[in-house]
Protein backbone atom coordinates (compact mmCIF):
# COMPACT_ATOMS: atom_id res chain seq x y z
CA UNK A 1 0.00 0.00 0.00
CA UNK A 2 1.38 3.46 -0.90
CA UNK A 3 2.49 5.74 1.93
CA UNK A 4 -0.29 8.23 1.18
CA UNK A 5 -2.93 5.50 1.43
CA UNK A 6 -1.46 4.28 4.73
CA UNK A 7 -1.46 7.83 6.12
CA UNK A 8 -5.06 8.35 4.97
CA UNK A 9 -6.18 5.10 6.60
CA UNK A 10 -4.44 6.07 9.85
CA UNK A 11 -6.13 9.49 9.85
CA UNK A 12 -9.55 7.89 9.39
CA UNK A 13 -8.93 5.48 12.26
CA UNK A 14 -7.93 8.39 14.48
CA UNK A 15 -11.09 10.26 13.43
CA UNK A 16 -13.30 7.28 14.28
CA UNK A 17 -11.67 6.92 17.71
CA UNK A 18 -12.21 10.57 18.57
CA UNK A 19 -15.81 10.44 17.33
CA UNK A 20 -16.35 7.45 19.59
CA UNK A 21 -14.91 9.34 22.57
CA UNK A 22 -17.05 12.43 21.93
CA UNK A 23 -20.20 10.36 21.37
CA UNK A 24 -19.39 8.32 24.46
CA UNK A 25 -19.31 11.49 26.58
CA UNK A 26 -22.69 12.51 25.15
CA UNK A 27 -24.14 9.11 26.02
CA UNK A 28 -22.57 9.28 29.47
CA UNK A 29 -24.10 12.70 30.10
CA UNK A 30 -27.46 11.37 28.86
CA UNK A 31 -27.29 8.35 31.14
CA UNK A 32 -26.36 10.50 34.13
CA UNK A 33 -29.20 12.91 33.35
CA UNK A 34 -31.76 10.11 33.05
CA UNK A 35 -30.55 8.45 36.25
CA UNK A 36 -30.49 11.79 38.15
CA UNK A 37 -34.04 12.69 37.03
CA UNK A 38 -35.26 9.27 38.07
CA UNK A 39 -33.61 9.72 41.45
CA UNK A 40 -35.19 13.14 41.85
CA UNK A 41 -38.62 11.69 41.16
CA UNK A 42 -38.10 9.21 44.03
CA UNK A 43 -37.10 11.88 46.57
CA UNK A 44 -33.34 11.89 46.17
CA UNK A 45 -31.11 14.30 48.12
CA UNK A 46 -30.72 17.88 46.98
CA UNK A 47 -27.23 17.36 45.48
CA UNK A 48 -28.75 15.11 42.83
CA UNK A 49 -30.30 18.23 41.31
CA UNK A 50 -26.88 19.68 40.77
CA UNK A 51 -25.82 16.50 38.99
CA UNK A 52 -28.97 16.59 36.88
CA UNK A 53 -28.39 20.23 35.87
CA UNK A 54 -24.76 19.56 34.97
CA UNK A 55 -25.67 16.50 32.91
CA UNK A 56 -28.47 18.32 31.14
CA UNK A 57 -26.22 21.25 30.22
CA UNK A 58 -23.49 18.81 29.15
CA UNK A 59 -25.96 17.10 26.80
CA UNK A 60 -27.01 20.43 25.36
CA UNK A 61 -23.38 21.53 24.83
CA UNK A 62 -22.47 18.19 23.27
CA UNK A 63 -25.46 18.26 20.91
CA UNK A 64 -24.86 21.88 19.95
CA UNK A 65 -21.19 21.27 19.15
CA UNK A 66 -22.00 18.00 17.36
CA UNK A 67 -24.40 19.97 15.18
CA UNK A 68 -21.77 22.67 14.53
CA UNK A 69 -19.02 20.20 13.61
CA UNK A 70 -21.29 17.98 11.53
CA UNK A 71 -22.75 20.97 9.68
CA UNK A 72 -19.34 21.69 8.24
CA UNK A 73 -19.22 18.42 6.30
CA UNK A 74 -22.81 17.22 5.81
CA UNK A 75 -26.47 17.82 6.67
CA UNK A 76 -27.04 16.73 10.31
CA UNK A 77 -29.25 13.61 10.33
CA UNK A 78 -29.65 14.09 6.57
CA UNK A 79 -31.98 17.07 7.09
CA UNK A 80 -31.44 19.91 4.54
CA UNK A 81 -31.17 22.57 7.20
CA UNK A 82 -30.02 25.95 5.80
CA UNK A 83 -26.34 26.77 6.18
CA UNK A 84 -25.31 23.18 6.80
CA UNK A 85 -23.02 20.92 4.72
CA UNK A 86 -20.97 24.06 4.25
CA UNK A 87 -17.91 22.49 2.65
CA UNK A 88 -19.73 20.41 -0.02
CA UNK A 89 -22.17 23.17 -0.97
CA UNK A 90 -19.75 26.10 -0.82
CA UNK A 91 -16.60 24.32 -1.98
CA UNK A 92 -15.93 26.65 -4.91
CA UNK A 93 -16.52 29.78 -2.84
CA UNK A 94 -14.15 28.47 -0.18
CA UNK A 95 -11.58 27.69 -2.88
CA UNK A 96 -11.73 31.25 -4.25
CA UNK A 97 -11.53 32.65 -0.72
CA UNK A 98 -8.51 30.48 0.02
CA UNK A 99 -6.85 31.58 -3.22
CA UNK A 100 -7.48 35.25 -2.41
CA UNK A 101 -6.16 34.75 1.12
CA UNK A 102 -2.96 33.14 -0.14
CA UNK A 103 -2.49 35.78 -2.83
CA UNK A 104 -2.98 38.66 -0.41
CA UNK A 105 -1.08 37.37 2.59
CA UNK A 106 1.61 35.13 1.13
CA UNK A 107 2.27 36.44 -2.39
CA UNK A 108 2.65 40.13 -1.67
CA UNK A 109 5.91 41.89 -2.54
CA UNK A 110 6.65 42.84 1.06
CA UNK A 111 6.14 39.29 2.35
CA UNK A 112 8.26 37.73 -0.40
CA UNK A 113 11.13 40.20 0.05
CA UNK A 114 11.12 39.86 3.83
CA UNK A 115 11.00 36.06 3.70
CA UNK A 116 13.83 35.79 1.17
CA UNK A 117 15.92 38.35 3.06
CA UNK A 118 15.57 36.49 6.36
CA UNK A 119 16.13 33.12 4.70
CA UNK A 120 19.67 34.13 3.56
CA UNK A 121 19.37 31.77 0.62
CA UNK A 122 22.56 32.93 -1.09
CA UNK A 123 24.76 32.49 1.97
CA UNK A 124 23.30 29.08 2.73
CA UNK A 125 23.61 27.97 -0.90
CA UNK A 126 27.22 29.19 -1.01
CA UNK A 127 28.08 27.35 2.19
CA UNK A 128 26.45 24.20 0.84
CA UNK A 129 28.17 24.33 -2.55
CA UNK A 130 31.57 25.06 -0.99
CA UNK A 131 31.47 21.61 0.59
CA UNK A 132 33.50 19.24 -1.64
CA UNK A 133 30.92 16.45 -1.41
CA UNK A 134 28.09 18.78 -2.35
CA UNK A 135 30.07 20.31 -5.23
CA UNK A 136 30.75 16.81 -6.53
CA UNK A 137 27.06 15.96 -6.22
CA UNK A 138 26.00 19.06 -8.17
CA UNK A 139 28.64 18.35 -10.80
CA UNK A 140 27.37 14.79 -11.16
CA UNK A 141 23.79 16.02 -11.56
CA UNK A 142 24.89 18.58 -14.15
CA UNK A 143 26.78 15.86 -16.02
CA UNK A 144 23.65 13.71 -16.02
CA UNK A 145 21.61 16.62 -17.36
CA UNK A 146 24.20 17.29 -20.08
CA UNK A 147 24.23 13.64 -21.12
CA UNK A 148 20.45 13.59 -21.28
CA UNK A 149 20.24 16.81 -23.27
CA UNK A 150 22.95 15.79 -25.74
CA UNK A 151 21.44 12.34 -26.28
CA UNK A 152 17.93 13.72 -26.75
CA UNK A 153 19.00 16.23 -29.40
CA UNK A 154 18.84 14.94 -32.97
CA UNK A 155 22.02 15.46 -34.97
CA UNK A 156 20.06 16.78 -37.94
CA UNK A 157 18.34 19.41 -35.78
CA UNK A 158 21.60 20.56 -34.23
CA UNK A 159 23.24 20.74 -37.64
CA UNK A 160 20.36 22.82 -38.96
CA UNK A 161 20.56 25.17 -35.97
CA UNK A 162 24.31 25.55 -36.40
CA UNK A 163 23.84 26.32 -40.07
CA UNK A 164 21.13 28.85 -39.32
CA UNK A 165 23.00 30.56 -36.47
CA UNK A 166 26.54 30.35 -37.78
CA UNK A 167 26.67 29.82 -41.52
CA UNK A 168 23.70 32.07 -42.27
CA UNK A 169 25.07 34.77 -40.00
CA UNK A 170 28.36 34.60 -41.85
CA UNK A 171 26.49 34.82 -45.15
CA UNK A 172 24.61 37.88 -43.98
CA UNK A 173 27.79 39.75 -43.12
CA UNK A 174 30.07 41.16 -45.89
CA UNK A 175 33.59 39.77 -45.82
CA UNK A 176 35.46 42.48 -47.66
CA UNK A 177 35.56 45.45 -45.25
CA UNK A 178 36.22 43.54 -42.00
CA UNK A 179 38.80 41.30 -43.69
CA UNK A 180 40.43 44.38 -45.20
CA UNK A 181 40.61 46.09 -41.80
CA UNK A 182 42.17 43.02 -40.22
CA UNK A 183 44.72 42.62 -43.02
CA UNK A 184 45.48 46.33 -42.94
CA UNK A 185 46.28 46.13 -39.23
CA UNK A 186 48.42 43.03 -39.78
CA UNK A 187 50.34 44.66 -42.63
CA UNK A 188 50.77 47.91 -40.69
CA UNK A 189 52.26 46.00 -37.73
CA UNK A 190 54.62 44.05 -40.01
CA UNK A 191 53.27 40.74 -38.70
CA UNK A 192 53.13 39.40 -42.27
CA UNK A 193 56.89 39.57 -42.79
CA UNK A 194 57.40 36.11 -41.33
CA UNK A 195 54.94 34.74 -43.88
CA UNK A 196 56.74 36.59 -46.70
CA UNK A 197 60.03 35.14 -45.46
CA UNK A 198 58.55 31.67 -45.57
CA UNK A 199 57.25 32.17 -49.12
CA UNK A 200 60.63 33.48 -50.27
CA UNK A 201 62.41 30.53 -48.68
CA UNK A 202 60.07 28.06 -50.34
CA UNK A 203 60.40 29.83 -53.72
CA UNK A 204 64.18 29.68 -53.60
CA UNK A 205 64.12 26.03 -52.54
CA UNK A 206 61.80 25.17 -55.42
CA UNK A 207 63.95 26.91 -58.02
CA UNK A 208 67.09 25.29 -56.63
CA UNK A 209 65.59 21.78 -56.67
CA UNK A 210 63.88 22.02 -60.09
CA UNK A 211 66.72 22.68 -62.56
CA UNK A 212 65.45 20.04 -65.00
CA UNK A 213 61.94 21.50 -64.92
CA UNK A 214 63.24 24.94 -65.92
CA UNK A 215 65.31 23.46 -68.74
CA UNK A 216 62.32 21.51 -70.01
CA UNK A 217 60.07 24.56 -70.03
CA UNK A 218 62.62 26.62 -71.94
CA UNK A 219 63.17 23.83 -74.47
CA UNK A 220 59.43 23.49 -75.03
CA UNK A 221 59.09 27.24 -75.63
CA UNK A 222 62.08 27.50 -77.98
CA UNK A 223 61.48 27.65 -81.80
CA UNK A 224 61.72 24.37 -83.65
CA UNK A 225 64.57 25.66 -85.82
CA UNK A 226 66.70 26.64 -82.78
CA UNK A 227 69.70 24.32 -82.17
CA UNK A 228 69.48 22.10 -79.14
CA UNK A 229 72.81 23.19 -77.65
CA UNK A 230 71.72 26.82 -77.95
CA UNK A 231 68.47 26.06 -76.11
CA UNK A 232 70.44 24.41 -73.32
CA UNK A 233 72.72 27.46 -73.01
CA UNK A 234 69.71 29.81 -72.84
CA UNK A 235 67.94 27.59 -70.30
CA UNK A 236 71.03 27.43 -68.09
CA UNK A 237 71.37 31.21 -68.26
CA UNK A 238 67.71 31.75 -67.40
CA UNK A 239 67.91 29.23 -64.56
CA UNK A 240 70.98 30.93 -63.12
CA UNK A 241 69.32 34.35 -63.29
CA UNK A 242 66.12 33.07 -61.67
CA UNK A 243 68.08 31.28 -58.93
CA UNK A 244 70.16 34.41 -58.31
CA UNK A 245 67.01 36.54 -58.14
CA UNK A 246 65.33 34.11 -55.73
CA UNK A 247 68.43 34.08 -53.52
CA UNK A 248 68.55 37.88 -53.47
CA UNK A 249 64.88 38.11 -52.50
CA UNK A 250 65.41 35.51 -49.82
CA UNK A 251 68.50 37.05 -48.22
CA UNK A 252 67.85 40.79 -48.61
CA UNK A 253 65.09 42.10 -46.27
CA UNK A 254 65.04 45.39 -48.18
CA UNK A 255 64.82 43.87 -51.65
CA UNK A 256 62.58 45.77 -54.05
CA UNK A 257 60.56 42.62 -54.67
CA UNK A 258 59.67 42.48 -50.99
CA UNK A 259 58.72 46.16 -51.10
CA UNK A 260 56.52 45.49 -54.12
CA UNK A 261 54.82 42.64 -52.25
CA UNK A 262 54.22 44.94 -49.25
CA UNK A 263 52.70 47.60 -51.53
CA UNK A 264 50.50 45.03 -53.21
CA UNK A 265 49.23 43.66 -49.89
CA UNK A 266 48.51 47.13 -48.49
CA UNK A 267 46.64 48.09 -51.66
CA UNK A 268 44.75 44.81 -51.58
CA UNK A 269 43.65 45.41 -47.97
CA UNK A 270 42.49 48.90 -48.93
CA UNK A 271 40.62 47.60 -51.99
CA UNK A 272 38.77 45.07 -49.79
CA UNK A 273 37.41 48.01 -47.83
CA UNK A 274 36.75 50.56 -50.56
CA UNK A 275 36.94 49.08 -54.08
CA UNK A 276 33.48 47.79 -55.20
CA UNK A 277 34.94 45.26 -57.64
CA UNK A 278 37.26 43.73 -55.06
CA UNK A 279 34.48 43.69 -52.45
CA UNK A 280 32.13 41.98 -54.91
CA UNK A 281 34.81 39.40 -55.71
CA UNK A 282 35.24 38.70 -51.99
CA UNK A 283 31.47 38.17 -51.66
CA UNK A 284 31.51 35.80 -54.62
CA UNK A 285 34.31 33.78 -53.06
CA UNK A 286 32.41 33.75 -49.75
CA UNK A 287 29.31 32.32 -51.42
CA UNK A 288 31.34 29.65 -53.17
CA UNK A 289 33.09 28.64 -49.95
CA UNK A 290 30.02 28.50 -47.71
CA UNK A 291 27.84 26.74 -50.27
CA UNK A 292 30.40 24.04 -50.82
CA UNK A 293 29.24 20.58 -49.58
CA UNK A 294 32.39 20.21 -47.53
CA UNK A 295 31.30 23.14 -45.37
CA UNK A 296 28.13 21.25 -44.38
CA UNK A 297 30.25 18.20 -43.70
CA UNK A 298 32.51 20.36 -41.56
CA UNK A 299 29.54 21.61 -39.48
CA UNK A 300 28.24 18.08 -39.08
CA UNK A 301 31.61 16.68 -38.08
CA UNK A 302 32.17 19.58 -35.67
CA UNK A 303 28.93 18.73 -33.85
CA UNK A 304 29.73 15.03 -33.81
CA UNK A 305 33.16 15.76 -32.37
CA UNK A 306 31.76 18.16 -29.77
CA UNK A 307 29.04 15.67 -28.86
CA UNK A 308 31.53 12.87 -28.34
CA UNK A 309 33.75 15.14 -26.24
CA UNK A 310 30.83 16.25 -24.06
CA UNK A 311 29.62 12.69 -23.49
CA UNK A 312 33.11 11.46 -22.65
CA UNK A 313 33.74 14.38 -20.29
CA UNK A 314 30.36 13.94 -18.61
CA UNK A 315 30.90 10.22 -18.08
CA UNK A 316 34.41 10.51 -16.64
CA UNK A 317 34.51 11.92 -13.06
CA UNK A 318 38.20 12.74 -13.54
CA UNK A 319 37.72 14.61 -16.82
CA UNK A 320 39.09 18.12 -17.11
CA UNK A 321 35.61 19.50 -17.72
CA UNK A 322 34.12 17.99 -14.57
CA UNK A 323 37.13 18.99 -12.49
CA UNK A 324 36.83 22.59 -13.70
CA UNK A 325 33.09 22.66 -13.05
CA UNK A 326 33.55 21.20 -9.57
CA UNK A 327 36.33 23.64 -8.68
CA UNK A 328 34.31 26.51 -10.12
CA UNK A 329 31.31 25.61 -7.98
CA UNK A 330 33.42 25.44 -4.83
CA UNK A 331 35.06 28.75 -5.65
CA UNK A 332 31.67 30.34 -6.25
CA UNK A 333 30.38 28.93 -2.97
CA UNK A 334 33.30 30.37 -1.01
CA UNK A 335 32.84 33.75 -2.66
CA UNK A 336 29.14 33.78 -1.82
CA UNK A 337 30.00 33.12 1.82
CA UNK A 338 32.94 35.52 2.14
CA UNK A 339 32.06 38.43 -0.17
CA UNK A 340 29.15 40.44 1.17
CA UNK A 341 28.79 42.67 -1.95
CA UNK A 342 28.48 39.62 -4.23
CA UNK A 343 26.05 37.99 -1.82
CA UNK A 344 23.94 41.14 -1.69
CA UNK A 345 23.90 41.35 -5.49
CA UNK A 346 22.74 37.74 -5.87
CA UNK A 347 20.14 38.21 -3.12
CA UNK A 348 18.88 41.24 -5.00
CA UNK A 349 18.56 39.20 -8.19
CA UNK A 350 16.64 36.46 -6.38
CA UNK A 351 14.31 38.93 -4.69
CA UNK A 352 13.73 40.79 -7.92
CA UNK A 353 12.95 37.57 -9.79
CA UNK A 354 10.60 36.35 -7.06
CA UNK A 355 8.82 39.71 -6.86
CA UNK A 356 8.44 39.79 -10.64
CA UNK A 357 6.87 36.32 -10.60
CA UNK A 358 4.40 37.06 -7.79
CA UNK A 359 3.58 40.49 -9.21
CA UNK A 360 2.88 39.30 -12.74
CA UNK A 361 1.64 35.77 -12.12
CA UNK A 362 -0.13 36.02 -8.76
CA UNK A 363 -3.50 35.34 -10.35
CA UNK A 364 -2.14 32.27 -12.18
CA UNK A 365 -0.63 30.93 -8.95
CA UNK A 366 -3.81 31.39 -6.93
CA UNK A 367 -5.81 29.98 -9.85
CA UNK A 368 -3.97 26.72 -9.21
CA UNK A 369 -5.72 26.56 -5.84
CA UNK A 370 -9.16 27.62 -7.03
CA UNK A 371 -9.12 25.45 -10.16
CA UNK A 372 -7.96 22.44 -8.21
CA UNK A 373 -10.70 22.88 -5.61
CA UNK A 374 -13.31 23.34 -8.34
CA UNK A 375 -12.28 20.06 -9.96
CA UNK A 376 -12.71 18.15 -6.70
CA UNK A 377 -15.88 16.20 -6.12
CA UNK A 378 -17.93 17.86 -3.37
CA UNK A 379 -18.42 14.75 -1.27
CA UNK A 380 -14.86 13.59 -1.76
CA UNK A 381 -13.60 17.04 -0.78
CA UNK A 382 -15.66 16.91 2.41
CA UNK A 383 -14.27 13.49 3.27
CA UNK A 384 -10.68 14.58 2.57
CA UNK A 385 -10.93 17.69 4.74
CA UNK A 386 -12.72 15.82 7.51
CA UNK A 387 -10.07 13.11 7.57
CA UNK A 388 -7.38 15.79 8.01
CA UNK A 389 -9.02 18.10 10.56
CA UNK A 390 -12.01 16.11 11.83
CA UNK A 391 -10.06 14.45 14.65
CA UNK A 392 -9.15 17.84 16.11
CA UNK A 393 -12.71 19.08 15.62
CA UNK A 394 -13.96 16.26 17.84
CA UNK A 395 -12.26 18.00 20.74
CA UNK A 396 -14.81 20.78 20.24
CA UNK A 397 -17.53 18.25 21.00
CA UNK A 398 -15.64 16.97 24.03
CA UNK A 399 -14.98 20.47 25.29
CA UNK A 400 -18.60 21.41 24.62
CA UNK A 401 -19.77 18.52 26.81
CA UNK A 402 -17.40 19.36 29.66
CA UNK A 403 -17.83 23.13 29.48
CA UNK A 404 -21.60 22.77 29.10
CA UNK A 405 -21.75 20.57 32.20
CA UNK A 406 -19.69 23.04 34.21
CA UNK A 407 -21.78 25.97 32.96
CA UNK A 408 -25.00 24.12 33.84
CA UNK A 409 -23.65 23.37 37.30
CA UNK A 410 -22.70 27.02 37.86
CA UNK A 411 -26.06 28.30 36.59
CA UNK A 412 -27.98 25.83 38.75
CA UNK A 413 -25.86 26.75 41.78
CA UNK A 414 -26.37 30.49 41.27
CA UNK A 415 -30.09 29.92 40.77
CA UNK A 416 -30.37 27.97 44.02
CA UNK A 417 -28.40 30.59 45.94
CA UNK A 418 -30.43 33.50 44.63
CA UNK A 419 -33.78 31.76 44.96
Amino acid sequence: MPDTAIAEAERRRGLRRMKSVATGLLLLATAIYVLARWQESTGAPEWVGYVSAAAEAGMIGALADWFAVTALFRHPLGLPIPHTAIIPTRKNVLGHSLGDFVGTNFLSEEVVRDKLHRAEITRRAGSWIANPEHAERVTSELATAVRGAVQVLRDEDVQEVLEQTLVRKVLDQPWGPPLGRILGQVFADGSHHNLVDLVCDRAYDWVRDNHETVLRVVSQRAPSWSPRFFDSMVADKIYAEVLSFAWAVKTDPDHQMRAAVDRFLVEFADDLQHDPKTMAKAEQIKQQVLEHPEVRNLVSSAWETAKAMLLDAAEDPSSELRIRVRDGLRSLGRRLVDEAPLRAKVDGWLEGAAVYVVSHYRSEITALITDTVERWDAEETSHKIESHVGRDLQFIRINGTVVGALAGLVIHTVTQVLV
